[in-house]
């Protein structure tokens, strides 16, 4: 015998399997749950001013073709440099021997102008640290740095032609063996009959040495050979500068710009010099954070 069914539980059951059939929609959380952290968070490393300008230097294909470029045009002018008795790339003051029947030179700068010591900066920059001249020695120890791009084929073009190349640097003089070793690595060239490698230290007879300037050991090429072309990465490389400020670095420069590009050529470097203490009065021994305070005021925002 069959039993009776309510209308209202009959309604319930249909209720029921309606529901059981229609699409449901998703309820939203209200946050979606945070997930969970299998390892610690890594440190964010510390502000760095040198940071994008080290990283330009070995990451980007802009700096190699400046540098190309830059070394390419002080190739095209060795020919006419050569051919022209009166050519000279001395600074005012610097010429004291006369020109006629010296042997033709160019003075290169050596770091970040025919060697990329980049690697060094880079390991300021992951520890933390500052320049200090044993963690510099030590660099230098290692001969491993690398030709800037266009130094080689410049200074072999140079020697092919019968110039002496000579390396005017601020490297201590007594880093000149690994200095020249790492420079022979490379295939530079090194002129067997004179001292080309030309060091901080180097004492020149008649010549009173100034700090870091490079004028007498400018000087003490000059007596001997026609320096046909500078090229360096700092002012210094040029020409003394004696006052290092925006604008004493301004008025040194400015009687030579017709030199530049044709006697003189300039490279970019971001990561150091003396442009930077420049605005900070020079003044390495002021704290990090006051030197950095002090470049950030000197930035121009009109």
């Amino acid at each position: 015998m069959h039993k009776s069914v309510s209308a209202a539980a009959l309604a319930l059951i249909l209720l029921t399997a309606c529901a059981s059939t229609a699409p449901r929609t998703p309820i939203a959380p209200e946050r979606s749950p945070a997930p969970v952290a299998l390892t610690a968070a890594a440190p964010e490393p510390a502000a760095n001013d040198n940071l994008n300008a080290v990283l330009w230097t070995q990451t980007s294909v802009e700096r190699d073709l400046v540098h190309r470029a830059i070394f390419r045009a002080a190739q095209a002018h060795l020919d006419p440099a050569i051919a022209d008795p009166d050519w000279d790339a001395m600074p005012q003051g610097e010429r004291k021997t006369p020109l006629h029947g010296l042997r033709n030179a160019v003075i290169v700068d050596i770091d970040e102008t025919v060697l990329d010591n980049s690697p060094y900066q880079a390991r300021l920059v992951r520890e933390g640290n500052e320049y200090n001249e044993f963690t510099w020695a030590k660099w230098c120890h290692e001969e491993k740095a690398e030709a800037v791009p266009g130094a080689l084929e410049f200074t072999r073009a140079a020697a092919s032609k019968g110039v002496t190349v000579f390396y005017l640097s601020n490297r201590a003089r007594d880093l000149r063996e690994p200095t020249l070793a790492n420079l022979s690595r490379l295939g530079f060239p090194i002129a067997a009959d004179e001292d080309i490698f030309l060091g901080l230290g180097t004492v020149v007879a008649g010549c009173e040495q100034h700090g870091s300037e490079k004028g007498c050991r400018r000087e003490q090429i000059s007596r001997k050979y026609r320096v046909l072309m500078q090229i360096g990465d700092q002012l210094g490389d040029f020409v003394d500068v004696l006052a290092n400020t925006p604008q004493g670095r301004r008025q040194a420069i400015e009687p030579y710009l017709d030199w530049i590009g044709e006697r003189w050529f300039m490279l970019p470097n971001p990561t150091y010099g003396s442009w930077e203490p420049a605005l900070f009065n020079n003044d390495w021994r002021a704290p990090a954070p006051v030197r950095r305070q002090a470049k950030t005021n000197a930035l121009q925002v009109d």
